[in-house]
């Protein structure tokens, strides 16, 4: 998998290249840049499967480097010392990112679904997702991307009825009636989607409250959802779901 490392700091280029040769046999690092002009220079000339793109770096990001190719036949991994800074719109686009220290087993998961992606030829659509979403990052976002093994889902933030978890999956219910199971936690969604005012009810389930026909009083708490469905409430939760499902009926 050819692949190329944009970082403005070249130690954290060399310390990356180590990781990779030792624990990623599959990767073959094809050339690095410290800055956006010369990457995007070595991106046309390379032609990369994978780049490993810095987010900050002097006076630019690793998004002017999107915004500057017309093409992106290429997988991303975004490497950032900020848990903050553009993560956001990146697990919106349901593309990796890795913080700084970069953590060897979360390194050799991220190659190794680039290297799926590969396999598939997936059409990296989710850089102009990621775009579109950083260019209206002032408004509240509108869909969200969902990876699944042979594509990538983009759902309306609206059409999602509730999310429930399976072990490590995460199972989507649409308002169509769909069904959309991911192979990602729970966890990583609600702290998608909580800010857009999803509830989490349960160690297990995390509700739209648009979707929220009435609480049941029973078994500590229960709500029934529009499509019928039953979606039990957690003691701990009980009091933050009801100030939170009040407060959208004002």
């Amino acid at each position: 998998m050819r692949t190329l490392i944009v970082d403005d700091e070249l130690s954290n280029v060399e310390n990356l290249s180590i990781l990779l040769k030792q624990y990623c046999p599959g990767v073959e690092i094809v050339g690095h840049a410290t800055d956006v002009a010369s990457a995007v220079e070595l991106t046309q000339l390379q032609q990369p499967d994978l780049i490993f793109l810095d987010i900050q770096m002097t006076g630019e990001t690793g998004f002017d480097l999107l915004r500057s190719l017309p093409s992106k036949d290429f997988d991303v991994i975004f490497v950032t010392a900020f848990d903050k800074y553009g993560v956001e719109a990146i697990k919106f686009s349901a593309l990796d990112y890795l913080l700084k220290p970069v953590d060897i087993p979360e390194l050799v998961l991220s190659v190794r679904k680039a290297e799926q992606k590969l396999i598939i030829k997936q059409k990296n659509q989710q850089l102009d997702f990621l775009l579109n979403h950083l260019k209206s990052s002032d408004q509240t976002p509108s869909k969200i991307a969902l990876p699944l093994l042979q594509e990538i889902r983009y759902v309306a933030i609206d059409d999602i009825i509730r999310c429930e978890a399976d072990n490590s999956y995460t199972a989507f219910f649409l308002k169509n009636g769909d069904q959309i199971v991911v192979s990602r936690s729970i966890k990583e969604y609600a702290d998608i989607l909580k800010p857009l005012g999803f509830l989490r009810t349960h160690q297990s389930h995390l509700v739209n409250p648009n979707g929220v026909k009435s609480w049941i009083k029973e078994d500590g708490g229960i709500l029934l959802l529009n499509n019928g469905d039953r979606v039990p409430v957690s003691k701990p939760n009980k009091a933050i779901v009801q100030a939170a499902l009040n407060s959208s009926r004002k």
